[in-house]
């Protein structure tokens, strides 16, 4: 099977390492601290699993997931990934990552920002628009009605070819929003982000998920307006 590598191991990163151990890949965890510190969830994850540095992870990895905080994407190592397909899970929070002028004024999006920092790399959008809580429990087998579709964005077809099927092995469908550009479509503060895998209520987005079809995504998607645009 696929081997994954993971450069961050906090909670999207855990979550999609569990999924993909579960689907029968082989994972390689790194974080900022160092391999010593992923001692416990690669216990937890079994043999499928061993930590190493972030470039050691990149170069393990057939398909590679960059799931940092955004304030630190400049730190993810660029030789190991030079022409892997990369995940980028990131999403853009101020008060985390400190003012980025160019999201500010929405003249790029964070896949770009990622992409021009690899720029031999094929970078796809994912997993940034779903709650780790829903992440973890949503996933269902290929044909059942009840599976979910998480959108993906990239500049790269068969870069996205890749990553629906890493999608499909860990038990979800992906919907093509298009080039990194159209990332924006299922960031932070618009409809198709976090909520609509959540069950509504007072504590949402913590707590239980709920199925989100591709007609449901679809229309979603194509509401979002950006704050340029108003």
């Amino acid at each position: 099977m696929t081997t994954i590598g993971l450069i961050g191991s906090g909670n999207i990163g855990s979550t999609v390492a569990r999924l993909a151990v579960d689907a029968g890949h082989d994972v390689v965890l790194s974080n900022s601290r160092g391999p010593e510190t992923l001692g416990d969830l690669v216990a937890q994850l079994g043999p499928r699993a061993r930590a190493a540095t972030a470039a050691e992870a990149g170069a393990a990895g057939d398909l590679v997931v960059v799931t940092v905080p955004l304030e630190a994407y400049r730190e993810v190592p660029v030789e190991p990934l030079r022409g892997k397909v990369v995940i980028d899970t990131n999403n853009y929070y101020p008060d985390r990552d400190g003012r980025i002028a160019e999201l500010d004024d929405e003249s790029t999006t964070t896949g770009e920002l990622l992409q021009a920092h690899l720029p031999e790399s094929h970078v796809v959008k994912a997993f940034n628009s779903i709650y780790v809580a829903q992440l973890g429990v949503l996933q269902r087998p290929a044909g059942d009605p009840e599976r979910s579709v998480l959108p993906i964005a990239g500049d790269d077809e068969q870069a996205k070819q890749t990553v629906t099927a890493f999608l499909d092995s860990i038990g979800y469908d992906a919907h093509d929003v298009g080039p990194l550009a159209e990332g924006w479509r299922f960031q932070r503060d618009t409809a198709a982000y976090v909520m609509p895998y959540a069950v509504p209520g007072p504590d949402a987005p913590n707590g239980p998920g709920q199925q989100v079809t591709r007609s449901t995504l679809t229309e979603l998607l194509a509401a979002a307006v950006r704050y340029r645009d108003m």
